[in-house]
């Protein structure tokens, strides 16, 4: 077996890129969908993680990043919700990160993905609601699932896919 130095065999396990505390984290540029791209070129800045906001504060970045067509970064403002906020919300927010993904995948042409992570989130959304809960912190949670809901079945039909993110971004608080 050949040795392979970091320049001809791209970043090394020992040049792996590290957080501040250490953890594997790629410093790859992403773009606005959250891929990566090869290092050098710009990209999109990525959103801080553990950022501990308001909930209404994760609402209005979230709707901002998606109607901006970045829904893999606004994925990323409910994982903070989801890991930072009160237990008996986990579900809310996990939903809702799943369906930020889920549009990911669909404004990427993953089909499968986008649809089962659409449909997965509308799930776990429809049960945290079922506890009676249905516009918390204003999200219009009705009108969001079914969103995601006719999403994923527009996109295994294959209409419009990829999908362009910002366009079918949801209206989280209801209709603009």
């Amino acid at each position: 077996m050949g040795s392979m130095d970091s320049t001809s065999a791209g970043r090394t396990a020992a040049a792996r890129d590290r957080d501040e505390e250490g953890r594997a984290r790629s410093a790859r540029p992403r773009d606005g969908l959250g891929r990566p791209l090869p290092y050098g070129e710009e990209g999109v800045p990525r959103q801080p993680e553990g950022v501990v906001r308001r909930p209404e504060e994760s609402v209005s970045e979230a709707q901002r990043l998606l109607d901006e067509g970045k829904p893999f970064h606004a994925h990323e403002v409910f994982e903070d919700a989801w890991k930072s906020g009160p237990e008996e919300e986990r579900e809310l927010w996990r939903g809702l990160a799943q369906m930020a993904v889920g549009l990911t995948h669909a404004a990427r042409g993953n089909v499968t993905g986008g649809a089962r992570l659409l449909r997965r989130g509308a799930v776990a959304a429809e049960e945290w609601a079922a506890g009676g809960e249905v516009r918390p912190h204003g999200i219009d949670l009705p009108s969001v699932i079914a969103w995601a809901r006719k999403l994923a079945a527009e996109v295994e039909r294959g209409e419009g896919v990829p999908v362009d993110a910002g366009a079918r971004a949801p209206r989280l608080r209801g209709a603009a």
